[in-house]
C-alpha cells in the first residue's frame, strides 16, 4: 500500500471547530464509512487485480461518497467562473478520472490495515468534519479528516485533510493555479488527464 496524498500546510483551515454531539450512526460518517470500506476492498484485491480493476471497483464508491462538481470548483478557486461551461464540465470529469485513479493506485495491496472513525463529529457553519485513523500493522497511524457538506439530501467530502492539518483542495489550488495561469482551462483539464494517467507521479 502507497499513502500519497497531496501536502501543503493549511492548519488554519481546521482551527473553530466545536464539537458536535454525535454518535457513530451520524449521517455524515456514513460517507466516509463507504469509502473506507471501499478502499480496504481494492486493498484486498491488490495487484492482481491490476489499476484498471481497482479503479472499477473504487469509482463508483468515490461518486457517492465525494461531492467531485464541488471540490473541482473548490480547488479551481475564482478562476471557475471565467472557464467555459463546456470546459468546467471536462474539468469535473478530469478531476473525477485523477481521483479514482490516484485511489487505485495508492491503495493497492493489504497487509492487515484497519481504519477507524471518531464518533465524535465536529461543526463549523453548516459542515462537518468527520476524523479517521488509517492504522498500519507497522510504523505510526495515519490521521486522515474529511470535510463535509450536504449535498442531494446526503453528507459528501468536499476536502480531505492529511494528518488533521494538511488540506488536499488548497495544495492543488497552488498547483492548478499555475498551469491555469500558463494555459488557461485546456492546459489544465490536460493537466488532470495526465495525472489520472500516471497517478503514481
Amino acid at each position: 500500500m502507497r499513502i500519497s496524498i497531496a501536502r501543503g500546510a493549511l492548519v488554519a483551515a481546521l482551527l473553530g471547530f466545536s464539537p458536535l454531539l454525535a454518535q457513530s450512526t451520524d449521517p455524515s460518517i456514513a460517507a466516509v464509512a463507504a469509502l473506507d470500506d471501499g478502499l480496504i476492498a481494492i486493498m484486498k484485491a491488490g495487484k492482481a487485480s491490476g489499476a484498471s480493476g481497482r479503479a472499477a471497483s473504487i469509482g463508483p464508491v468515490i461518486d457517492r461518497s465525494f461531492d467531485l462538481p464541488l471540490m473541482t470548483r473548490l480547488t479551481v478557486g475564482p478562476a471557475w467562473n471565467t472557464i467555459p461551461a463546456a470546459d468546467q464540465s471536462a474539468l469535473v470529469a478530469a478531476f473525477r478520472r485523477m481521483t479514482i485513479a490516484q485511489y487505485a493506485a495508492n491503495f493497492d495491496s493489504y497487509g492487515g490495515e484497519t481504519f477507524t472513525i471518531t464518533p465524535k463529529v465536529e461543526e463549523r457553519a453548516g459542515d462537518r468534519m468527520v476524523r479517521t485513523t488509517l492504522r498500519p500493522t507497522k510504523g505510526e497511524p495515519i490521521a486522515i479528516s474529511y470535510r463535509m457538506r450536504q449535498s442531494g439530501g446526503s453528507w459528501k467530502i468536499i476536502d480531505v485533510y492529511y494528518k488533521n492539518a494538511i488540506s488536499q483542495v488548497a495544495t492543488r489550488r497552488a498547483d492548478f493555479a499555475a498551469v491555469l495561469a500558463s494555459g488557461g482551462s485546456k492546459a489544465l483539464i490536460a493537466h488532470l488527464n495526465k495525472l489520472a494517467a500516471s497517478p503514481t507521479t
